[in-house]
């Protein structure tokens, strides 16, 4: 009996130990994917070690008690190249900060996969294309500035049902169209919305909306 109990103990050992490092390599997988789309001139990604159990040792990203990845901050981190669809893995990641860089490319749809993000800052870089609609699923999202930027085409009306959403920031860039006034956005002044020089105004609400026209892709 006492051999099957050990036995029994030392199976959800290994089972425990297998399956604790499979989410830290995954989450591994996908912020040094990041770090082979950029160039880093200031080596501030030096310390991403692909080889190591986890990512939660490497500098700039911090981890909750189960090693997953909660924060990665890289603002102002003279950092060139491209956002990577594989960021979209880092289930619990709360802040994504990779502001004040020269990131250049579109923001990917995957981002919209990371629930538990509180803040999405993204301002001062050369992104471009439009702001994936999928952001909406960011129930938890509180910070969203995508400022300074190249993005264009529409806002998406999805994102004013983002009910945690306080601070919106998606000003000089190449918008066009209206912005929402319902949901969420209707306690931001048009200060959020400011430079975009193709953007016609707020909608409105009750009458036919600017943007039903074409000139805006």
């Amino acid at each position: 009996m006492a051999i099957s109990h050990l036995f029994h103990l030392l199976l959800v050992l290994v089972i425990a130990r297998s399956l604790a490092p499979t989410n830290a390599n995954l989450e591994g997988d996908a912020l040094y994917a990041l770090r082979r789309a950029v160039k880093d001139p200031g080596h501030v990604l030096q310390s991403w070690d692909p080889t190591l159990v986890d990512p939660c040792t490497w500098f700039h990203v911090t981890c909750d008690s189960d090693n997953r990845v909660t924060r990665l901050d890289l603002g102002n981190a003279k950092l060139w190249g491209n956002l990577v669809p594989e960021l979209g893995k880092l289930e619990r990641l709360q802040y994504l900060e990779l502001y004040m860089n020269n990131l250049v490319g579109p923001i990917p749809e995957e981002l919209g996969h990371l629930k538990s993000l509180v803040s999405l800052d993204l301002f001062h870089n050369n992104l471009t294309g439009s702001i994936p609609s999928s952001l909406s699923g960011l129930s938890n999202l509180t910070f969203l500035r995508l400022n300074s930027n190249r993005l264009s085409g529409r806002i998406p009306r999805e994102l004013s049902k983002l009910g945690n959403l306080k601070i919106l920031d998606v000003s000089n860039n190449d918008l066009c169209g209206t912005f929402p006034t319902s949901g969420s956005f209707s306690k931001f002044s048009e200060e959020s919305f400011k430079n975009n020089p193709r953007l016609e105004g707020p909608e409105l609400i009750g009458f036919v909306r600017y943007d039903v026209g074409g000139g805006c892709n």
